[in-house]
């Protein structure tokens, strides 16, 4: 069942489900609450688990762009208003660049930080700059060429070559559900949650005293090299580079990729 709550303007849709130890899911760009439907089921009898539409993403609406210290402010009252006072947090991609910013600006809330394929953003300026404008132009290719346009080039690019292994079914649930997004909620969401546009929080990371685990497939080089130096940089992390997978390991080995997480939430 999906719920929603209006917060500083923007309408998040939201889900409830399971009992046990509290786990909030933030899914990854042009993805939506429903992209951890499998792993729901291999979890919900141990966790209570909150799902949320990113701003930009699936149900949730926002009348504007939404900045990521936006969004932690968000997602902070959010967890409050669900009696979410402590919990795990899990975030791919986006979404875990998501969940990266909230754990820094609410770490007190933290049990623990499971990051799957993320970063903490681009640590030069000109590289910022440069992810920025490119953000701006494929920004313009989604409302200029449409939605489908934009789906079959983004399913394309070589970070989810990987996922032409799976089966046809999934493939074209992923694209599907790539295919239910809006095109001004796209936009908003590189625009304003961008890699480009998000604070660099490489210089944070040695603030950080919760447990954190940093979960990457072998296949996907530029996220195992960028997870590697986070590990460096974080003493309380556990880097699980995970074989046979690519960028998104919750989605091509759904099972190994559960039991990863559950054997490490379950000692924390």
């Amino acid at each position: 069942m999906t719920n929603y709550q209006t917060i500083n303007g923007t309408t998040y849709a939201y889900s409830l489900e399971g009992e046990g130890k509290p786990l909030v899911l933030l899914h990854g760009f042009t993805g939506t609450k429903e992209t951890w439907r499998q792993f729901i089921e291999f979890t919900k009898r141990t966790y209570r688990i909150l799902t949320v539409d990113l701003p930009g993403h699936g149900q949730t609406v926002a009348k504007q762009k939404v900045t990521m210290e936006q969004f932690t402010e968000d997602l902070y009252e959010l967890t409050r208003s669900v009696q979410f006072h402590t919990f795990h947090l899990l975030g791919y991609s986006l979404g875990g660049r998501s969940a990266l910013s909230y754990a820094l600006h609410y770490p007190e809330t933290i049990r623990s930080l499971v990051l799957e394929s993320a970063s903490p953003g681009l640590e030069a300026e000109d590289e910022r700059q440069q992810r920025i404008e490119a953000d701006k132009r494929l920004a313009e290719m989604i409302i200029e060429k449409g939605l489908k346009h934009f789906v079959a080039y983004w399913e394309n690019i070589p970070l989810f070559a990987s996922q032409k292994q799976l089966s046809e079914e999934t493939k074209l649930a992923i694209r599907n559900e790539r295919l239910s997004q809006s095109a001004i909620g796209l936009t908003q969401s590189l625009l304003g949650m961008g890699t480009g546009a998000q604070p660099s929080w490489w210089a944070h990371l040695v603030t950080i005293q919760f447990p954190v685990l940093l979960i990457v497939g072998l296949f996907d080089e530029k996220f195992v090299e960028i997870n590697k130096a986070i590990a460096t940089e974080v003493t309380t992390s556990t880097l699980h580079i995970v074989e046979g997978a690519g960028h998104a390991v919750h989605l091509e080995l759904i099972e190994g990729f559960a039991k990863i997480v559950m054997d490490y939430i379950d000692k924390k």
